[in-house]
């Protein structure tokens, strides 16, 4: 296999139980470079699960994770080391409130990346800039909105120059209005050519920025294909009922 054609991403046959209850039953799963990839499904279904494996925030049972063809390891330097190569953005913005935005955005280039500080000041002052929040970086996120907070969340896992980003549910803790303008850095963003795994309820923006849609029930996925044909013309009865269910009445 050429480089080019090595996945970024790629879960084999992993699963995972919480107790009693198999949470992840086999996922196989590949994510190639440049690729958005949208997971959906009902709540409970396994999507951010399979989201925080990725990068070993929940452990696994059985199976392999790789990134770019290496196999993530249980613990230590390397999964440190691996794990930096993997932006991760959450529902609650994970921002810490002591520290100013720019703070919280020098500090993992500073101390994992080891990049001169004035350095990173300066690039993060770009990135902050790049999704509209240039001007709150003297500020501690208390004092942003929550669309404020989330946009420079997607900035501080981008000075990282991460391989691919991780997005779970990143909008749901938001307001109405501020989603828009999350989604709006995340379009933008794949319109750059970042590789891309979103949990996402915004069946709208899947629609419009996925390359392909996957379709999660009860641990298990239950359907993939490009978005046109899975909102257009789903193969599966549970996907139908899903989305007839999420359908503006």
């Amino acid at each position: 296999m050429s480089p080019s054609e090595i996945p970024v991403i790629e879960l084999k046959q992993v699963n995972k139980h919480f107790g009693d209850l198999h949470v992840l039953k086999d996922i196989s799963l590949k994510v190639q470079k440049g690729e958005v990839v949208v997971i959906i499904g009902p709540s409970g279904s396994g999507k951010s699960t399979l989201c925080r494996t990725i990068n070993r925030l929940e452990s696994i049972d059985s199976g392999e994770i790789l990134i770019d063809g290496v196999r993530m390891p249980e613990e230590g330097k390397e999964l440190a080391a691996l794990r930096s190569q993997i932006g991760m953005v959450f529902q609650s913005f994970n921002l810490f409130s002591h520290m100013t935005i720019l703070d919280n955005m020098t500090l993992a280039p500073v101390d994992v990346l080891k990049k001169n500080r004035k350095k990173a000041r300066e690039e993060a002052m770009q990135l902050l800039s790049r999704v509209g929040v240039g001007d709150q970086a003297k500020k501690v996120p208390a004092q942003l909105s929550g669309g404020q907070q989330q946009r420079a969340a997607i900035a501080r896992a981008l000075a990282m120059h991460p391989k691919a980003m991780l997005f779970d549910e990143p909008t749901s803790a938001l307001d109405p209005e501020m989603i828009g303008e999350v989604l709006n850095v995340m379009t933008e963003l794949a319109a750059d050519g970042m590789t891309m795994l979103i949990v996402t309820h915004e069946m709208n923006f899947a629609r419009r920025v996925a390359n392909r849609v996957i379709f999660m029930d009860g641990g298990s996925i239950i359907e993939e294909s490009d978005p046109e044909t899975f909102f257009e013309n789903p193969k599966t009865e549970r996907a139908r009922l899903f989305l007839n269910s999420i359908q503006p009445h």
